[in-house]
Parts: C-alpha cells; structure tokens; sequence
C-alpha cells in the first residue's frame, strides 16, 4: 500500500507541543500541576517522572502502535519496535524498525545523528549538550519525533501535564503481568492514557494517546518492557562512524506515518 493513498492524523503532536516549548526554554518557572489534576495521579506520575529522569543509565525496549485512518475511513494500525539506550546527561542511542525504516537515533553529547540503516544515508546535527536539547533539534531539523521521547526528557512531568485539563486514577491494573497504577489525563485536543509500575520502581509500563475529535479517533500506543535501571554499556554504544559509501544529506523525508522515507515511497 503506497503512503500517499493514506490519511493520517499526528494523535502526538497536541501533547508535544508543549515539550518542545520547554525544551527551548519559552516557558519560566517552576512548573505546577496542571487545574483538576486529581492528587493521587498527580503524585503517581511525579513519583515516575522523578524516579525516570533520576537515573544515570536506564535501558528498555518498546512496541509501537500508530493507527492511522484511509481515504475510505477505514482504520488501519502500523506496528514498530524500539530498543534504547540512555546515559544521562547527554548520550543515547535508539534503534527504531518499522514498517518502512530501520532507523537509529544516536547522541554522544556533542552531535545528534539520525541514520537510516536500511538507506545507508544519514544526517546530522551539531550543538545539542543535553539530551532534552537534542530531541528537540532533531525534531525541529526533520520534523521527525523520536519514539518515547517524553520519557528521555530530565523531567518528563513538566512536559505530560503541560496541556491537562482533568485527570483520573482508576486504582491498579495488570500490564504483562506487572501490576500498575492506571492513570487517565484528558486535554483539549487528546486523551491520554499511562500504566505505572507499583513498587520501587515506578516505571512507564503502557502509554496511550487519542485524537478524541478525530474520525474513528484513532491512537497511538507504546508498550514499554525489558526495563533495565543498570545496563551494561558498550564504549562505543554512543558512537556514530558513517559506514562505506553512506551519503549524509541535508534533510530526511518523512511519511504520513512519522517514519523516514529514503529512496522513495512504498
């Protein structure tokens, strides 16, 4: 099925706008719960965001869902799987296959690389000093979200609550047998949704967001697993080295689902 027969709605970019208003620095001082949070997701989430953005490595993987909905209404959902590496302040590294791309998001603290492995071509961008920093100007260089970027953020609360305008705790559920606090947040474009781990470790285990106002409302989920807050680390896990004949281009191609397009539409 080629791309441009297909209609997709970005169910993402409400909840990121504010994140990348943060990660440039618009807003200013502390930031606050947003008006009806309820207090205990409130504090279920700041429990995870402090516990998330205090970890000097963590890695994980995740599996994808983007549903997207046809000229002909009809709804169709595309699966991807991520695997990553985080080294805090300033070092990750992503690998992103999906229906399209084989993708890896690389950061050593100075350049971000984004590189389309089954291309052979990559890009590139100088400057960032943080990881916050980084996702931001990749985003801002290719209009390309990186998967989970919320949760690489140091604060991952300031940029979840940014746009909430009520929120619910609906007590504990099961996610691949591990036992979360379920959280539901409601904004003016989206609803959303998060499965916290119970316990010591109040990890993102699930994450949903729907385009409430969208036909057929279509979502985009992350399932979040094999969480590992001590991982061992390769010395070159940050390091990016263009292979033999790889051409470095100036700009990435994006597809209506959000993923790379090097090489043309399939």
């Amino acid at each position: 099925m080629r791309i441009k027969h297909l209609k997709v709605f970005a169910v993402r970019r409400a909840v990121l706008v504010a994140v990348v208003a943060l990660g440039f620095g618009i807003t200013a001082g502390p930031v606050m719960s947003a008006d009806g949070i309820n207090p205990e997701t409130d504090k279920i989430l700041r429990s995870m965001s402090g516990y998330l953005g205090g970890l000097s490595t963590f890695s994980m993987s995740a599996d994808i869902d983007n549903e997207i909905v046809d000229l002909q209404g009809q709804k169709l959902q595309f699966s991807s799987f991520a695997k990553f590496v985080v080294a805090r302040p300033a070092k990750f590294h992503v690998h992103r296959k999906g229906a399209f791309a084989d993708a890896e998001f690389i950061f050593d603290g100075k350049t971000v690389t984004l590189n389309g492995k089954n291309a052979n071509a990559y890009l590139q961008v100088d400057g960032p000093k943080t990881i916050d920093e980084a996702t931001r100007a990749l985003g801002f260089e290719t209009g390309l979200d990186m998967p989970a970027v919320e949760f690489l953020d140091a604060d991952p609360y300031a940029g979840l609550v940014s746009n909430v305008q009520s929120s619910d705790y609906l007590g504990t559920v099961y996610v691949d047998g591990i036992e979360c606090h379920y959280l539901t947040f409601r904004a003016a474009q989206v609803d959303w949704q998060l499965w916290v781990a119970t316990g010591e470790k109040p990890l993102p285990m699930k994450y949903i967001i729907t385009s409430k106002w969208v036909t057929a409302a279509p979502q985009y989920s992350i399932r979040f697993r094999d969480w590992d807050t001590a991982p061992e680390i390769k010395a070159d896990q940050f390091s990016f080295s263009a292979p033999k004949g790889a051409s470095r281009l100036d700009s990435i191609p994006v597809n209506a689902l959000g993923e790379i397009m090097i090489g043309g539409d399939k």
